[in-house]
This record gives structure tokens, sequence and C-alpha cells, in this order.
């Protein structure tokens, strides 16, 4: 019987050879499997299945059928050199190092295992420089180092997660999180992954989910110092952005102010919450009317994500407010791009007309009063600008300043004809172009000789400029002043 089973077994043998060499390597696998089950004590068996393992990708039995080989027979050189490849493709450096050092005691001159040996100083020098760009938080170069790796140890479980890890740092959170998931759909209880997973998920803006994978991973591996670390961090945030939260709807817009900024502080580079903390913090300056450190926060929040609508709407809304009207417009057409909403769209076209009026000249500012000025103080305020910048009450000033008062004089008079014009006041509040409203003929003097004219031909104004009149000027006005 045990004879008809070595030779059922070799013939199964020789048939997956067949099969091998043609690169089917699913039905040789099954051949050997069947050859093994016959003669589970031929170490050939185990190697050939481990060789078509390996050609297979699943370097993990190819492993466990290689040790095996050697178990049975220690001096079995086949047996080691699948180790030693298996050792290497899976990332493990000193199981490398010991297979091949096994297998050159057996056979010191072979070169069998040469490109092994190269690879594995190769894979050595990575490591080490991998290591060092992660301790100084240089994911980016880290993550060039790790696809080297990958490149001679496609099986390494270490190097994909630490590319994982290095890929959620740098913000690329769906490729990080696919190597993760894939790697936790082959073992469940992997800690490394659970944890990278919950990278993923904290630096995308789930507190929630991020915390309970930094605690599963902790159920696992009680001893896993980063998901230690970054559970601490994920509760402290969250509290802290639940207690600003809290004491802004309450009211508290101090107190959430910094709370708020005790947040921002525990994490800088988790680009998602601090976008909404930096928000929320914008939110409270505009209550307490920190205008200007409102508008810094909602700069910082798009500088995290640059395409936040709340937080770009609400610095177009502050700039508005400030009368920053240029840069109010490219918040809203830079809104308009990412939503075109006929809310926006309205803002924008109102953005547009209160650019235009404010490179107009102003003639509320010109006369010192608000846009909700009565007649009455319209006339008062001309009457005071008037007085003060009359060329006459100048006539001893130098030629530039004679030259800047008659300027201003000039102003007044058109700010005081539109602006005590009903119509003409509606057309420029409405943002018609100062040349539509049909003032550029106005004579300063003649509107100024108009408005202080009594019916009886002299302005009764006594008291005016010095000496009873504008002094050495052809004008017979006195004022008084009452």
């Amino acid at each position: 019987m045990e004879i008809e089973n070595i030779s059922l077994a070799e013939e199964k043998k020789n048939t997956g050879n067949d099969l091998y060499k043609i690169k089917r390597y699913d039905a040789a696998l099954q051949l050997y499997t069947e050859a093994i089950n016959l003669c589970p004590e031929t170490p050939a068996y185990y190697g050939n299945r481990a060789a078509t393992y390996i050609m297979l990708g699943d370097y993990k039995s190819a492993l466990r059928d290689a040790k095996q080989s050697v178990q049975i027979d220690s001096n079995f050189e086949k047996g080691y050199m699948r180790i030693a490849k298996c050792s290497l493709a899976m990332g493990d450096l000193i199981g490398t190092e010991q297979a091949v050092k096994k297998f050159l005691e057996l056979d010191p001159s072979s070169q069998a295992l040469k490109p092994e040996l190269i690879s594995l100083k190769q894979l050595r020098d990575i490591n080490e420089k991998a290591a060092s760009c992660y301790d100084k938080q240089d994911y980016r170069t880290c993550l060039y180092h790790c696809d080297n790796a990958i490149k001679i140890a496609p099986a390494s479980i270490h190097y994909k997660l630490l590319k994982a890890e290095c890929l959620a740092m740098l913000g690329r959170f769906d490729e990080a999180g696919d190597i993760a998931i894939s790697i936790m759909q082959l073992n469940s209880t992997n800690a490394d992954a659970i944890y990278v997973r919950g990278l993923t998920l904290y630096y995308s803006d789930n507190l929630e989910k991020g915390l309970l994978h930094f605690e599963r991973a902790l159920q696992l591996d009680p001893d896993h110092k980063k998901a230690k670390s970054m559970r601490v961090k994920a509760k402290q945030l969250k509290e802290r952005k639940e207690k600003g939260n809290e004491l802004f709807k309450s009211g508290k817009f101090k107190e959430a102010q910094v709370v708020y900024t005790e947040a921002l502080a525990l994490d800088p580079i988790n680009k998602d919450i601090n976008s909404k903390l930096y928000y929320n913090r914008a939110l409270v300056n505009s209550k307490i009317g920190n205008i200007r450190e409102a508008i810094t926060d909602c700069t910082c929040a798009l500088e995290n994500n640059e395409r936040y609508m709340k937080a770009l709407l609400q610095r177009a809304k502050l700039q508005y407010n400030l009368e920053n009207f240029e840069e109010c417009v490219k918040d809203y057409e830079k809104a308009l791009k990412f939503e075109k909403t006929m809310e926006i769209k309205n803002l924008l076209k109102d953005a547009k007309l209160q650019l235009k009026k404010s490179k107009r000249k102003d003639y509320y500012k010109i006369l010192g009063i608000g846009k909700q000025a009565s007649d009455e103080e319209i006339k008062k305020a001309y009457r005071k600008r008037a007085l003060v910048h009359h060329p006459d009450r100048h006539a001893n000033s130098t030629e530039d300043e004679k030259k800047e008062q008659e300027r201003k004089f000039k102003e007044v008079g058109e700010a005081y004809t539109v602006l005590s014009d009903p119509v003409k006041k509606s057309r420029y509040d409405n943002g018609y172009d100062i040349e539509e409203l049909d003032q550029a003929d106005v004579d300063p003097q003649q509107m100024f000789r108009q408005f202080f004219q009594y019916p009886g031909g002299d302005s009764n104004f006594g008291g005016g400029f010095g000496g009873g009149g504008f002094g050495g000027g052809g004008s017979n006005f006195t004022f008084r002043f009452g």
C-alpha cells in the first residue's frame, strides 16, 4: 500500500510539474496537495507546492510549506531558498538573513541566492531611510521609500501600512483607506491596519469613527503607542469642539473663543476639523465685534479647505460690512464657481454695485453726513463745508493750498447739487455714474450765492471770515452765524 502511495504521489508530482511549466498554477497546486496527502513526509512535495504558492503571490502559504519541508529534512536546500524568497517578499529582513545563512552552510559555493542577497541589502538601506524620514515627519519622502520597498517586498504588510499612514498624513485618505481596508479584510485583528483606518477617518473629519478604531486597535494591542496617542488627541479634540459649540449656542462668546483656540492647538495638521474650528471661531469673533480677526479666521479655514462654502460666504459678508468691496466681489465670484445659486448671484450683483459706487466720489463723506441724512441736515452740512472751503477765505494761502481749497469747494457744490435733488440723489444711491447725473456744468460760486442770498439781494450772514467779509476779494457778502 505504501509503495502504491509513493508511486501515485510521484505520478501526481510529475503531472503537477508539467502543469507548473505551462503556468497552470492552480491545477499544479491541486496535484501537489494530493501528492502531500499521499506522502506527507516528502519534503520535495512541500517545496514544489511552496514554489507554486509563490507564483500565485501567496507568500504566507508558501513560507509555511517551505518551513515544513526543512522541518522534515534539515538539509533540504530548496526549502531554505524558498524561505529566503518568501521572507524577502514579506519584508522579513531577519528571516531572510537566517535562511540565506543556512542555505550557504549547506552549499557555500552556490550563487543561487545572490539576487536575494543584493535585494536584502537594498531593502535594509531603504528601511533605514524610510524610518528616518518618518521620524522627521517627512511623509512625502517616506512614501517614496515605501514604494521602493514594496517593489522588493510586495507582500510586506509593514511597508503597505507605513505607506498608507504616510498617505493619510498627506491628505490622500481614499488611497490610505483602501490599503488599510484590504489588509483588514485578510486579517480583521490586525491592530496596525485598524489604527491606519482610524487615521483616515479621523483626518476626514469623522472623529467618532476614528476614535472607535483607535480604541479597537488598543483592545487588540494594549501597548500600541500610536493608537494610544491618537485616542487621547481625538478625545480631547472632540470634547473641546463640543464644548465650544455649547458655549456659542448659549451666547457665551468670549468663553467659546478661548475653547476653540485651545482646540485648534491640539492637532495643527488635521485640516478638515481645523477648518470648521476656524470657521466657528470666526462666528464668535463676529459676535464680539472682532471683524478683522473673524476675516483672518475665515481665511485660515479656507487655507485648510478651499471649498468650504460657509467660510467663503462668511468672509465675503464681513468684507462687505467693512466696505472692502473688491475682496468681497472676489469671494462671491469664487463661491459662484462652486455653487451656481440665485442667492449667490444676487449677493455678487449687489457687491459689484457697491464696488462701483465706492469708486465714485463719496458725496456723503464730502459733506460729512450719513446716508440717511434729512434734507435739513444736507443743507446744514453744505452751509458748514462751503464756508470752510470758500476760496475767499484762503486768499492769503499758498498757491497749492488755494488750488486744494478750490477743489474741495467745487466738490462740496457737486455733492449738494446731487444730494439736495431727490431724483439725482436716488440715482446716485442706486449706483449711477457721476457723469450720468447731469451736473457737470455746476458753477460752485453761483450755487454758493444762490444758497446764501436772501430775497432782498444781500446775504445777512454777518460776521464772516474776519473783517466783515471774505477780505480782499470782490465779494460783498457778509455773514452772520447764528
